[in-house]
């Protein structure tokens, strides 16, 4: 796999629900710490290169999870308060794109579509939590409305190994395109 030229004035991050509650579940390959760090230095690149970065946390219309309609990952029948909150380390900065979603994907019921192509996006680079869910469901969503997709393999997680092996190997590469974020950022 090459490098890629990308162009910023283009492109976006989109960083899926790498949030306070999410961030301490066993989660596979990387740890929520090791995915928060790699999330980092790809959101501060971009940021450096003056594209977006979208910050994306889940939340419940309810507030709080009502079994698998909601969610399928094994969240407490109670959230803490700020479990929805972006990790400290991502931020959000002055200029991010906050969006908060209601299920799977970024794009269903939210305004990214929009605030993305107000900015001239066309292509997005997206990482985070779970690879196979979140990530996935953002890109399908992505793909659908036309957007082409750059997956950072070094900059998601999910349930386990094998889970993030198929998904890499198998479905993201019908989607767009896999990396790794020095790929990606070279």
């Amino acid at each position: 796999m090459s490098n890629l030229a990308i162009d910023y004035n283009h492109t976006a991050l989109i960083l899926v629900d790498i949030q306070k509650g999410l961030i301490g579940m066993p989660f596979a390959p990387l740890s929520g710490d090791e995915l928060t760090a790699s999330a980092k230095v790809l959101a501060a690149h971009f940021r450096r290169m003056k594209s977006p970065v979208v910050l994306v946390t889940l939340a419940f219309p309810s507030g709080q999870p009502k079994g698998k309609a909601d969610f399928t990952l094994p969240l407490p029948p109670t959230m803490p308060p700020g479990w929805d909150e972006i990790v400290e380390a991502l931020g959000p900065q002055a200029g991010d794109i906050k969006v908060v979603k209601r299920g799977w994907g970024a794009f269903l019921g939210t305004d990214l579509d929009a605030q993305l192509k107000s900015r001239g996006v066309d292509t997005v680079v997206i990482a985070g939590i779970t690879t196979n869910f979140g990530v996935e469901s953002t890109a399908r969503e992505a793909a659908g409305l036309g957007y082409a997709i750059i997956f950072p393999s070094d900059a998601m997680t999910t349930l386990s190994a094998a889970h993030q092996d198929f998904a890499l190997k198998n479905v993201f590469p019908m989607l767009g395109r896999v990396r790794t974020s020095a790929q990606i950022m070279n």
